[in-house]
């Protein structure tokens, strides 16, 4: 798949390049020994969410392959990673899900499914009970405990599905102690705004208020800023929020997140097995290594030492307690 070049509107601040921020704290991003393997298997999903780097949605067709699916196994198998995390779009809506869980509870110590709590909601048959076999760990998109602010990002009834949803999982052991059953939720702000709190201070209150007023619970929160690619970056310029969401990014730049940055230990393969540093790197198109490696053409996981690529984007990672 080719993704559009990214362009800056001439009338937008100059946004110092990534490396030179990485390079006024003496730092480098260098990758380590890969442990996660991301698995994005289609951009098709049952949502158009406005924050969306992927711009996934209805629109979408581009799935994976069973082919391809295959070609990752092999490469899960032949490398050993400690985690596989499968992706979208919504996987859920993806017809060889199943096939692809079953092989891989027998390769990978450990698997996530990334779910935006619809797409779990609307294909529950057969699936929550692999999910549960497997013990994947199921990490959801909820953005908000407010209704309205949740419907503007994700559509109508939207809300109430998902607190319907998260009680269900709940209800066969997930985000109970003890069953070793997790579900992780994330929240993203709405507008072109960063998290408001601290990550703990946030997760407290969520836990706090969905037990209170809906009798529901999960094990972590991650709070992340938006990414600027997609349709979130084409809100942002439509709206002119842009050049000052990036001027946020940049002034919260925290040097001590860039050791911990998940692209270190990660590899992402998009739907077309290609390889990539991390899922926002395919919506940007900088591949692993600036080379279009396909997961066909791989045998061992990317060298410890390799650079990165960067991009402004890169800012959304190291903001604040970043994404680690």
């Amino acid at each position: 798949m080719t993704f559009p070049a990214q362009k800056i509107d001439p009338d937008f601040p100059m946004i110092p390049p990534f490396p030179l921020a990485l390079t006024r704290s003496g730092l480098n991003l260098f990758r380590k020994n890969a442990d996660t393997l991301q698995v994005n298997i289609g951009l098709k999903c049952n949502q158009t969410c406005t924050h969306c780097h992927l711009d996934a949605g209805p629109h979408r067709h581009e799935m994976m392959s069973k082919k391809t699916m295959t070609e990752v196994l092999r490469f899960v198998k032949s490398d050993g990673f400690e985690t596989v995390d499968i992706t979208g779009g919504a996987p859920e809506l993806h017809p060889d899900l199943p096939f692809f869980m079953e092989r891989l509870s027998w390769l990978s110590p450990k698997m996530i499914l990334r779910s935006n709590l619809i797409a779990l909601f609307e294909h529950q048959e057969g699936l929550l009970d692999r999910l549960v076999r497997f013990k994947t760990v199921i990490t959801a998109s909820f953005p908000s405990l407010n209704e309205p602010q949740t419907e503007a990002i994700r559509g109508k009834g939207v809300f109430r599905k998902s607190l319907e949803m998260i009680r269900i999982l709940n209800d066969l052991g997930y985000g109970r102690e003890g069953t070793g059953l997790e579900l992780n939720l994330v929240a993203n702000p709405s507008g072109a705004f960063l998290p408001s709190s601290p990550q703990t201070e946030l997760e407290n209150r969520f836990k706090r208020i969905l037990l209170q007023k809906w009798e529901a619970g999960f094990n972590r929160l991650f709070s992340f800023a938006n990414v600027p690619l997609g349709r979130y970056r084409e809100w942002l310029i439509r709206s002119g929020n842009y050049g000052p969401y990036m001027e946020k990014l940049v002034s919260a730049f925290n040097p001590r997140a860039v050791e911990c940055l998940m692209c270190r230990t990660l590899v992402s393969v998009s739907w077309d097995g290609y390889l990539f540093d991390c899922d926002f790197n395919q919506a940007a198109g900088l591949p692993l290594n600036k080379r279009k490696i396909h997961v066909s053409q791989i045998h061992l996981p990317p060298e410890p030492g390799i650079p990165i690529a960067t991009g402004e984007h890169c800012y959304t990672c190291t903001a604040g307690a970043g994404f680690t």
